[in-house]
């Protein structure tokens, strides 16, 4: 691997939280957890769909994040919906506090991926969609699908 490049493997992406949320800034994370767990992440068993972030006592957590129990674990197999502590410093922690103390903020992980061989979550600080925001949001998709089969139906 050559000076200054990192390797990222993508393990997981929250499109649903895309599509619930408008993403105003998002911060890079590190996931406190066990040998099996991380065994099991490396395997893609990992579910983001319903998870969300909550700050205690000046500490982060991932709450609602499922983990599937690796398969060739035994006793070390833990509870597939445990928190699980982030790894921020204190200065990105309250950064982030005082942000979504701000009226209809949260923190939504929307991808967890592996970055020179550690976990990392990207936690992304989001307000909620409007219904017509999601319809919106659908009929630009829709109307670009239809211009990319438009151009690729006239090549041919």
């Amino acid at each position: 691997m050559a000076a200054g490049k990192s390797a990222t493997k993508l393990i997981a992406d929250n499109r649903k939280a895309r599509h619930d949320y408008f993403v105003l800034d998002t911060i890079e994370a590190g996931i406190e957890l066990v040998g099996t767990e991380v065994k099991s992440l490396r395997a893609g068993n990992v579910n983001l769909k319903d998870s969300w972030c909550s700050i205690d006592h000046g500490e982060m957590f991932i709450k609602g994040m499922h983990i599937s129990p690796y398969e060739h674990g035994n006793i070390f197999n833990r509870n597939p919906i445990r928190e699980r502590k982030l790894l921020l410093h204190k200065k990105e922690i309250l950064k982030l506090f005082s942000q979504i103390r701000q009226e209809g903020l949260t923190l939504i992980p929307l991808s967890i991926y592996f970055k020179n061989s550690r976990a990392k979550v990207a936690v992304g600080v989001c307000r909620g969609k409007k219904l017509y925001d999601k319809r919106e949001d659908i009929a630009k998709k829709t109307a670009q699908r239809d211009i990319e089969r438009a151009i690729k139906n006239r090549i041919k």
